[in-house]
């Protein structure tokens, strides 16, 4: 595997180590602050002008005449001796494990060049000169470059200058100073050599530039790009978020099953596993919607589940087989409180995250201010622009379809046609917040009928940025209508339709006993952190996404990137 004429001389280097007795992959870590802590507490001395930082921090007669007591045999409080790969003073082991709590701007420069700061990261630039050098090494927070003396290290700057190189990872000691061209360092006085890295990282400092290699091996796209990683920490936050707003509003978190005898809750192809203990075929999850509404049948009032969906479904910029989804019911409440719910819910995410009322995403700048509400049939008319003649009859509306080469069968119900209209003409001219309300019955097999008008469900999805982000109803808890419904997409699905739902015996039954009227709703995850950090594909906001097999052979790959 490891064939590559770089990885074997790294390993050379690494077996290098190991025979003068130093262990290139050690597990004795100290850490008193991070690069971010370090630059933003000794921050100040960039500006400082009492300490003549920029010329007395570099000079190193202390530290020589110490090195040259050392050399000499002779005794001091405070003299410098190596254990291991490390340098340390002697007597003053614990202290370099401690954080130094004196307020900075309170200490000279003596005190500052008497500290011992331990630092840790990954070495990320390497400039190797005579008798000295400098390094700069990143950690999760911050790079922070490192300046390095044979007069501190001794031998051990000959190791360093052998051995070290970059996607090594260190852990490194010593005292703050400013260089002269005016960058905020550490000057180290000690120095490990923590993990030895054998495959070399993309010579290109700003990362990988092929994205689909991006995608496949994401701890290297990690590594080169900290804007993908700041993504992914905004994406932690925007869960955490949601997660406080629905606990602040009363609702109890649940977990429900993930491998499902019957799947539901979604028009959706399922994937088919085998439980061995039981000999019997489970399906992933597609949605926990008929589980979650069984816990109202059962007295809760207000769930969510935070979860993982499965579907068997195509792959493209706004689908995974694989992805995140918030979905929540609330008894005694319609799907218009859901609508002002989710209002409530996009304010408190911005403000929460600092985001400002405009957002950008893609070409187009989005105002979460700005939510608007309209039919089903309407958006058809007025944004999709297709004659109300035509959207108002059944007949007219397939012969269009057919003529403006939108695919459909023959057998597709009235609202079906109208879901391919809303689809094609539409959808991806929903920029700013829309509630798309009153669907048609027949492609809302879970929804309540309303009560105005009962071809049409209680129903609304949100559309932001051209793309679906949230679907919630009022949901239908009269059990014999619900029977009827599943009885006519099983019918759907012995005509082909493999999306159309199966029959669920035991829902029905729950709903039997009764569930007080309850609104429920769904927000795909994955969207919505694609819309508050601008990402245009669902796979850059997915750590590792789902990619088509293939055979990969990593030496040809490291050839290409060198």
């Amino acid at each position: 595997m490891f064939e590559n004429t770089y990885i074997k001389q790294r390993i050379q280097k690494a077996d290098s180590l190991r025979d003068e007795n130093l262990n290139p992959y050690r597990n004795d870590c100290i850490v008193d602050m991070s690069n971010a802590e370090f630059l933003q507490t000794y921050g100040f001395l960039k500006s400082e002008k009492d300490l003549d930082s920029k010329d007395s921090l570099l000079k190193n007669d202390k530290l020589d005449s110490s090195a040259s007591l050392a050399n000499d045999g002779g005794s001091h409080n405070d003299m410098l001796y190596h254990q291991n790969d490390t340098l340390y003073y002697r007597n003053d082991e614990e202290r370099l494990k401690q954080t130094t709590q004196t307020t900075p701007k309170q200490e000279s420069t003596a005190e500052l060049e008497n500290k011992r700061i331990w630092v840790k990261g990954r070495v990320k630039f390497l400039r190797l000169m005579g008798k000295a050098s400098f390094i700069k090494i990143e950690d999760e927070s911050a790079i922070l470059q490192i300046y390095f003396s044979q007069n501190e290290l001794g031998d051990l700057f000959k190791i360093l200058k052998k051995h070290l190189e970059v996607g090594d990872i260190v852990n490194v000691c010593g005292f703050p100073f400013v260089t002269k061209t005016g960058e905020l360092s550490l000057h180290a006085i000690g120095f490990k050599l923590l993990t030895k890295s054998i495959v070399p990282l993309p010579e290109k400092f700003h990362g990988l530039t092929d994205i689909e290699l991006r995608y496949r091996q994401r701890y290297v796209d990690l590594i080169m790009n900290a804007d993908v990683r700041k993504t992914f920490v905004l994406r932690s936050k925007i869960v955490s978020c949601v997660r406080r707003f629905f606990e602040d509003k009363g609702f109890l978190e649940v977990e429900t099953p993930m491998l499902h005898p019957i799947p539901g809750g979604a028009n959706a192809r399922p994937f088919i596993t085998h439980h061995n203990a039981l000999d019997t075929d489970r399906y992933l999850r597609i949605a926990p919607e008929l589980y979650l509404k069984r816990l109202i049948v059962g007295g809760f009032e207000a769930v969510f589940e935070i979860n993982r969906n499965f579907r068997n479904e195509g792959i493209d910029h706004s689908h995974n087989p694989e992805f995140s989804m918030i979905e929540f019911y609330w008894a005694y409440r319609t799907y218009k409180d859901l609508i002002e719910l989710t209002k409530e819910l996009f304010a408190y995410l911005r403000d929460s995250l600092n985001l400002p009322s405009t957002i950008p995403f893609g070409e187009h700048n989005i105002n979460l201010d700005d939510f608007r509400v309209i039919s089903y049939k309407d958006s058809i008319i007025s944004i999709g622009g297709v004659d109300s003649n035509i959207v108002n009859s059944e007949d007219s509306l397939r012969a269009f379809l057919e003529s403006s080469k939108v695919p459909c069968d023959r057998d597709d119900s009235y609202g079906k046609l109208l879901s391919h209209a809303f689809d094609a003409f539409v959808e991806e001219k929903l920029i700013n917040p829309t509630f798309i309300i009153d669907y048609p019955i027949d492609i809302s097999p879970l929804a309540r009928r309303s009560d105005v008008d009962s071809s049409i469900a209680d129903r609304f999805e949100l559309f932001i940025g051209g793309r679906e982000i949230a679907n919630g109803f009022s949901e239908l808890n009269d059990p014999l209508d619900q029977l009827e419904r599943f009885k006519a997409q099983v019918a759907q699905k012995e005509k082909g339709d493999l999306e159309a739902q199966y029959m669920d015996e035991d829902y029905v039954w729950a709903l039997g006993h009764g569930m007080a009227p309850t609104a429920g709703q769904g927000i795909g995850i994955d969207r919505l952190v694609m819309l508050l950090t601008n990402n245009k594909s669902i796979k850059d906001v997915i750590l590792f996404p789902a990619m088509k097999p293939m055979a990969t052979n990593y030496n040809s790959i490291l050839e290409e990137k060198q």
